[in-house]
């Protein structure tokens, strides 16, 4: 008995001894942003419970010269590091060169042009443009005072794309239904400020903007609060409204005010107040990146950058919401995605892009 019990005992040991262990590095937002980094640790929490021997670690950066000793100190200790954020790249790709039987995974992280990845880094992009072309299509569509407004975190690439996106899909409302809806757009500099995404949301409902899109990480937070105070107050509403008064009370007044959730579903955090989120499905292509590691073969190293065709951004299912939306303009989305999926749409990515984007010969079959 006692040889049995040693045998299942050495057994256990050499289980867990072939264990993948898997530390992510955050961004300087931290856990709690409800946006990219909770999005990528969900990834993480998604692999520990359905991929065999997965144990997943976390470490915090606080600021931006934290990236190199935490990417650092996590190689020296894991099978597979994951880098979240743009700001991230320089740091991710030198300390990918100095451990090369390392897996590393970059989430929002994009090699310059011309820069050679190493075979143990993959890294996952998402085009964020074509999300925001559906999200800007609805909050076009939605608006009733004619404006909506943009609320950004940094410039850098993929909220640029976000924000070049969402003025495309208001550009093409524009053009298909003969409207002038434009759009106020701010940025906050940086992504850990709700104080300042509030601050700035209703400065962009006292302009005109019924609806905002908060794409800043932490700082879009202070968006969604903005947003259900704002709306509280118009419909002379508590706090705690169920969501049924909510919906009411809108369809009372013809119109309310209204938040966008950005990178995961965040209509959740103020039902009824959040109009849409737009999304992209960075828990997957962590989960999907983890998944590759478990076998060297098979790593998906080198830049993997997901659209609309590789269901890899989208808009949230508007849970709480969708009531609120027309049928023909929800037919129409469905039509818009459907063109993106086939390429019949080229979506803008960048100013010069946007500035000759035609939608004009869009046709719908209905």
């Amino acid at each position: 008995m006692k040889k049995l019990l040693l045998l299942a005992l050495i057994s256990l040991m050499v289980v867990s001894s072939f264990a993948l262990k898997v530390t992510m590095v955050t961004d300087v937002g931290g856990l709690g942003d409800k946006s990219f980094n909770d999005g990528a640790w969900a990834g993480v929490t998604m692999a520990v419970e359905k991929l065999a021997n997965v144990q997943g670690e976390l470490i915090i950066s606080k600021e931006q010269t934290d990236y190199v000793p935490n990417l650092t100190n996590a190689a020296k200790s894991s099978d597979v590091v994951i880098g979240v954020g743009f700001m991230m790249a320089d740091a991710l790709f030198n300390v990918a060169a100095q451990f090369p039987n390392v897996f590393f995974i970059g989430i929002d992280i994009e090699p310059s042009p011309g820069q050679v990845v190493p075979n143990n880094l993959a890294l996952y992009t998402f085009k964020e443009h074509e999300a925001g072309f559906l999200g800007g299509y609805v909050a076009a569509a939605m608006t009733k005072t004619g404006k909506i407004g943009f609320v950004g975190g940094l410039e850098i690439p993929p909220v640029k794309r976000y924000e070049i996106g969402y003025r495309a899909g208001v550009r093409a409302y524009n053009q298909l239904h003969g409207t002038n809806v434009q759009v106020i757009i701010g940025y906050a500099g940086g992504f850990e400020d709700p104080a300042k995404g509030k601050q700035l949301t209703l400065s962009q409902y006292d302009n005109g903007a019924d609806i905002v899109f908060a794409c800043a990480g932490a700082t879009g937070n202070g968006v969604i609060d903005a947003a259900k105070e704002r709306g509280m107050s118009f419909y002379g509403l508590p706090a705690n409204a169920p969501l049924e008064k909510v919906i009411d009370a809108y369809f009372t007044k013809g119109r309310g005010y209204f938040a966008i959730g950005v990178d995961v579903d965040q209509d959740y955090m103020a039902p009824g107040y959040v109009l849409l989120s737009i999304t992209k499905k960075i828990d997957v292509a962590t989960f999907e990146g983890i998944n590759s590691a478990m076998s060297a073969r098979f790593f998906q190293a080198g830049h993997n950058n997901l659209g609309i065709a590789d269901d890899g951004v989208g808009i949230s299912p508007m849970k709480y919401t969708k009531g609120l939306v027309p049928n023909n303009v929800i037919a129409e989305l469905a039509y818009l995605e459907k063109l993106a999926k086939e390429g019949s749409i080229n979506i803008p990515s960048s100013e010069t892009e946007l500035g000759v984007f035609d939608a004009s010969n869009i046709k719908f079959p209905f």
